[in-house]
């Protein structure tokens, strides 16, 4: 035992210090027994490290300790398990050191020791030396893990720390054969090996080549495990890097031949470039006759519905050639393409016609007939042309009647009476903090945290506590700085109210904030934000001074707008209950009231009733013509077109501070163009129901993040467009400018907020299509909106059914750009714009529009065959014809 402790306390000593060789001497030699004895001490010292600091100290043990631990254990799971710890995976031993240590042990044990590190997942990072060493070691079967087969590859691949080649190295390796193989096994294992696989004549794919040209790797075996994981799908990164592989391989016409039916399956369904060469060995297959009609007709029916333009041409290209090559083929090849009919892309729809035009003599009646069905998928346009072709009546293939479909108008939505209980408020909180909520959840919960406030703070505070333990300044010190000071600077939404009911905010940092506010802001967004942070501030520091029974300005509906009975029902109690009114809560109140219409004015005389100074402020404002819209102007900022306020005349003197900054004019040049808000959107939907029925004067407010989506490509900023559509309240220049950059933003999901806002303005009555396609004309003049992005935008918003809509906008919007391009031959602004006629093209037809467009002839004129070519003559025959479905 004497002994045992002896050389435990040698082998410890030697570890601390980090004197490797003088450790792994000390272990060579040790029995069993020996080493089960030193394995506490060693699990006590790795404790003891894990506490203590990062220095040099602890550095120099690591390396010592990884390799003695593994060394003591006698079983091969708690060997891997100790190798492959993370805290020690940072400072390890290397991979001679270890099988130095472990390589007296039995054979059995150290394939058993291989294997499981093998099986850890690539983030455990087991060295691959060590794992290949203990292989060597054991003579056991190689390891085909991901782990093992990923370290594989990049060992062979590290060609700097060598001379030799990638193929001289896998022809040395007696296990490149299984290792390979278990490379098609692994998911998505092109991810990792995209990059490592290279390129150029020493890459994996010529290796791997050569290799079965050589006979040292199974040809028929490796292209079928090429074909397998090609039909499997995947990442595109593993797609990318098998297809290279199956491209390398070079594979004979016959090999070709005896996978049809795997090139059939991946044209249909592959990714791009895996359905690209799928088809290009179809059609080889095809003209050489080795495809029957109907297997190339089953080949079309996949591919000709894909979105991909240039597959669905070539597929057109390689069937006209076939009906070329086998006239007696177009019963089977017509009806395929003819499929290509109800295709998205219009010059699709008009080569595919033009395709069965040129072989349609030879066809039989029933093969007419088939094309015939299909053609009522052609757009207008073309469908009267293949009446003509096909030999219909033209009577009964007249169109119906165009109808505009646009969604159904939003409805307003009341907002709910508060919760009647603490721990019910308690979770709406919870939800509020976790997911934001909109306007009628924020001002219901706001509410019901001033009633019960009010009722019962204490209940109130114990029901809140279980919901807020993960907002940082809950457990910090009730007088620390920063809470203090990140109170005072913002109420951050509804997190003041809870920090006051928790006692983590200072009354006096609460009135200083409700007295004056935050600094001076000269930012365009400081007069709302400014209002709506000042309710708050005054909610908070009147729950700690004198607690008001409920608010006054919680509206009646989600859009912000405050019903007048209401409000007289609610200053009613307040005179009962002898409360005085928060004078940002009434302000704001007064703000939200709807004045006009009978109902108001029956309220008036209610309110001047009440005898109250706030009665007498209401009937007067009820009575009153109200805050009126401001004059705007025009400004040029590089390439965007922004908006400047007048004065807002109608905010009375006595408002507080804050709510008399909403009346003040707006600038954009003395202004920041960066500052808080621009970073943190989480309160601009409250924005408008701080102003409800002004909506405009949010938009300009927000026109320089909304041209940010289309100018900078930003993201997220658009989402608000739907809630602008949405809000009461006149839609001039300003909306309708945030609507023409969102449909020209960068990102989709910010297309289709546009998308959804320009329905919902069109669906309300209040959309002016010429002043937004104005405004759209003028920005891809300026490049601030380019029209591929437009063109997609407008294409979802009209395959709605809004067709005519569409139709109105892109009418104003098309002469500034054809302008243009008969002005300087090739404009900047040309490229997506035969997508955007295409796209008016396809709504004129439908609708029947007709006239005169200015520009378009010269555009028409142009030669050459290019999309804004073909489009803008299809457009000028359009309007000259007119065609309605």
């Amino acid at each position: 035992m004497s002994g045992a402790v002896s050389a435990s306390g040698a082998l410890l000593g030697a570890v601390r210090a980090g004197r490797m060789g003088e450790a792994a001497g000390l272990l060579d030699g040790m029995t069993d027994a020996e080493r089960r004895a030193c394995l506490p001490a060693l699990k006590d010292l790795r404790k003891e490290l894990r506490a203590a600091p990062w220095d040099a100290a602890s550095r120099k043990a690591y390396p010592a300790l990884h390799a003695a631990g593994a060394a003591c254990h006698t079983g091969a799971a708690g060997t891997a398990t100790w190798l492959t710890a993370a805290d020690l995976r940072w400072s390890q031993a290397s991979p001679g050191v270890l099988l130095h240590v472990l390589g007296d042990r039995e054979r059995d044990w150290l394939g058993d020791v291989a294997h499981r590190l093998a099986e850890r997942p690539p983030i455990a990072q087991v060295p691959y030396e060590l794992m290949s060493g203990l292989v060597r070691l054991s003579g056991c079967p190689v390891p085909t893990t991901e782990t093992y087969v990923v370290g594989w590859i990049e060992q062979v691949g590290s060609l700097w720390q060598r001379g030799d080649t990638i193929l001289q190295r896998l022809r040395q390796d007696p296990y490149t054969a299984e290792l390979v193989a278990a490379v098609f096994e692994i998911p998505d294992v092109g991810s990792r090996l995209d990059w490592l696989f290279g390129d150029g004549p020493d890459s994996w794919f010529n290796a791997l080549a050569q290799l079965t040209r050589e006979g040292a790797l199974d040809r028929k075996a490796t292209v079928d495990a090429c074909v397998a994981r090609l039909l499997r799908g995947g990442v595109p990164s593993d797609c990318r890097v098998f297809l290279r592989l199956l491209t390398a391989l070079e594979l004979t016409w016959d090999e070709e031949r005896e996978r049809a039916a795997d090139w059939l399956a991946l044209a249909s369904d592959a990714v791009s470039t895996v359905a690209s060469h799928a088809q290009s060995v179809l059609g080889s297959l095809a003209l050489d006759g080795e495809l029957t009609p109907r297997q190339l007709a089953e080949m079309s029916g996949g591919v000709l519905f894909r979105t991909e333009k240039k597959l669905v041409r070539a597929q057109l290209v390689l069937l006209g050639k076939a009906l070329r090559r086998d006239p007696s083929s177009a019963a089977e090849l017509l009806p395929a393409v003819a499929q290509a009919f109800g295709h998205e892309d219009t010059d699709v729809q008009e080569r595919a016609l033009k395709l069965v035009e040129r072989h349609l003599t030879a066809a039989s009646p029933e093969v007419r007939g088939e094309v015939a069905d299909a053609a009522g998928e052609l757009s207008p346009g073309l469908r009267v042309r293949a009446t003509e072709a096909l030999g219909l009546d033209g009577a009964d293939a007249a169109p119906e009647p165009y109808v505009e479909l646009l969604p159904p108008a939003p409805e307003p939505a009341r907002v709910p009476p508060a919760p009647d209980s603490a721990v019910e408020l308690a979770e709406e909180v919870g939800a509020l903090l976790a997911s934001g909520g909109d306007v009628a959840a924020f001002e219901r919960t706001l509410d019901g945290l001033v009633r019960h406030g009010y009722r019962d703070r204490d209940a109130l505070a114990e029901a809140l506590k279980p919901v807020v333990t993960r907002l940082w300044w809950v457990d910090a010190e009730p007088q620390y700085a920063s809470v203090e000071k990140y109170f005072r600077a913002d109420p951050h939404g509804m997190e003041v109210m809870l920090a006051t009911l928790l006692g983590q905010v200072s009354t006096a940092t609460l009135h200083r904030a409700d007295q004056h506010g935050p600094m001076t802001d000269p930012c365009v967004h400081s007069a709302v934000a400014a209002a709506f942070n000042a309710r708050l501030w005054e909610a908070a520091h009147r729950l700690r001074t004198d607690p008001l029974p409920f608010l006054l300005a919680t509206p009646t509906w989600g859009s912000g707008v405050l019903e007048p009975d209401e409000l007289v029902a609610r200053l009613d109690e307040y005179r009962r209950l002898g409360a005085r009114p928060g004078e940002a809560d009434f302000a704001q109140a007064l703000l939200r009231v709807r004045s006009d219409g009978s109902a108001a004015s029956a309220a008036a005389e209610r309110a001047a009733a009440l005898g109250t100074a706030e009665g007498n402020r209401l009937a007067l404002w009820l009575t009153a013509d109200g805050p009126s819209l401001p004059w705007s102007s025009r400004r040029t900022s590089g390439v965007r077109i922004l908006l400047e306020l007048g004065e807002l005349d109608g905010v009375p003197g006595e408002f507080p501070p804050a709510f008399q900054r909403i009346g003040r004019p707006m600038g954009l040049f003395k202004a920041r163009a960066y500052c808080p808000h621009y970073w943190d959107r989480t309160e601009r939907h409250h924005w408008l129901a701080v102003v409800p029925g002004h909506r405009e004067l949010v938009a300009a407010r927000l026109l320089r993040e909304l041209s940010s989506v289309a100018v900078e490509g930003t993201r997220g900023d658009a989402s608000l467009l739907p809630l602008l559509a949405e809000a009461p309240g006149e839609a001039g220049e300003a909306v309708h400018l945030g609507v023409a950059y969102g449909l020209g933003a960068r990102h989709p999901e910010d297309r289709l907020s546009a998308v959804d806002a320009l329905l919902v303005l069109a669906a309300r009555g209040q959309l002016d299509a010429e002043r937004l396609g104005a405004d759209l004309g003028q920005l891809m003049h300026r490049e601030a909106v380019k029209p591929l992005r437009l063109a997609e935008s407008v294409r979802t918003a009209a395959t709605t059914g809004a067709y005519a809509t569409v139709w109105e906008i892109l009418r104003a919007a098309l002469p500034v750009l054809l302008a243009d391009l008969a002005t300087d031959g090739a404009a900047a602004s040309a490229r997506g714009f035969g997508e955007l006629l295409a796209v008016a093209a396809e709504c004129a037809e439908r609708t029947g529009a007709r006239g005169y467009m200015a520009h378009l002839a010269q555009a028409a004129d142009r030669r050459g065959s290019s999309r804004l070519v073909t489009q803008a003559r299809r457009l000028r025959a359009t309007l000259d014809h007119g065609v309605a479905a």
